[in-house]
């Protein structure tokens, strides 16, 4: 009879999280997986006469995504992202530290003012950079104003102006990693440091760096893979000069109805995420492996 009632017990404990994470797969295999083997089959498959997807098995798709033109665009695309990831990173990481080292309660107010760019619409904001970028723009009146330069010059259409508004979007992505990241390093560890007479530079390339990287690379991975495959900002701020991939994916669905080479170039984003992931994850099972050896 025990043995009975600790199988029952045994099955309620195997049955609970199965029923909670329920809902949750049904949504993710309905609405991620389900499109991805789309894609996937989408891929090997020829364009119909007049668009969408004819079943002829092809390798053709694959062939065309290592095309010199579109190999370029890919590198210039992840350079781009890359930039734009990395000068994301240099401003958010003494962000999220400067907002760990506020009085606790205002610190749910600065987190609250890093999110609230998400509660405007994001054409708006794209917008008001247009504003801010034109050759009559508040950046050209500063610095004309302040006697830099004579000439008024347009910032608008360049890959600095897709860059910077690429950071402008993405920046809060990075900063809310780091913060629970930074967040979490105790401490005692920093007054150990500084007590055993390392600077405070030393202190960050030894202590603070180290624990928070998987935060670091958190961030990067959530601000490279949207930034790759954004299509917006390069067609406001770049306007059309800067093609990237996410430029090319849109095109290809929506205008030249190629489904399956678009496939192919979507797919590209999804392994550069995959790779991300699994970087991230080496990384911190190093560390944290590291910290239960230490």
């Amino acid at each position: 009879m025990s043995d009975l009632r600790q199988r029952q017990r045994r099955l309620a404990r195997l049955a609970e999280p199965a029923v909670l994470l329920t809902p949750g797969l049904l949504f993710t295999a309905i609405f991620v997986g389900a499109p991805v083997l789309l894609v996937l089959a989408y891929m090997f498959a020829e364009r119909g006469r007049f668009g969408g997807v004819e079943w002829t098995f092809t390798l053709e798709n694959f062939r065309r995504a290592n095309d010199a033109l579109y190999l370029d665009v890919l590198w210039s695309s992840i350079g781009i992202a890359g930039t734009a990831t990395a000068i994301a990173l240099v401003i958010g990481y003494p962000t999220a530290y400067a907002i760990t080292r506020l009085p606790r309660r205002w610190r749910t107010v600065a987190l609250v003012l890093v999110v609230v760019p998400f509660w405007t619409n994001f054409l708006i904001r794209m917008y008001a950079w247009i504003v801010l970028l034109n050759s009559q723009g508040v950046v050209n009146d500063t610095l004309v104003g302040s006697g830099v330069t004579d000439e008024r010059r347009s910032f608008l259409y360049t890959d600095g102006a897709v860059v910077a508004g690429l950071v402008y979007v993405y920046l809060p992505l990075m900063i809310l990693p780091l913060y629970a990241a930074i967040e979490r390093v105790e401490g005692e560890l920093m007054e150990a440091s500084s007590d055993l007479g390392a600077s405070k530079v030393r202190t960050f390339w030894s202590v603070l760096l180290p624990l928070t990287l998987p935060g670091a690379i958190t961030g990067s991975i959530l601000v490279f893979v949207p930034s790759l495959g954004n299509f917006v900002v390069p067609e406001l701020l770049g306007g059309g000069k800067t093609v990237m991939v996410g430029n090319l994916i849109r095109d290809q669905f929506l205008k030249v109805q190629d489904w399956p080479f678009g496939s192919v170039l979507a797919f590209v984003v999804v392994v550069a995420l995959f790779v991300m992931f699994l970087l991230q994850a080496v990384v911190t099972r190093r560390i944290e492996g590291g910290g239960r050896h230490a």
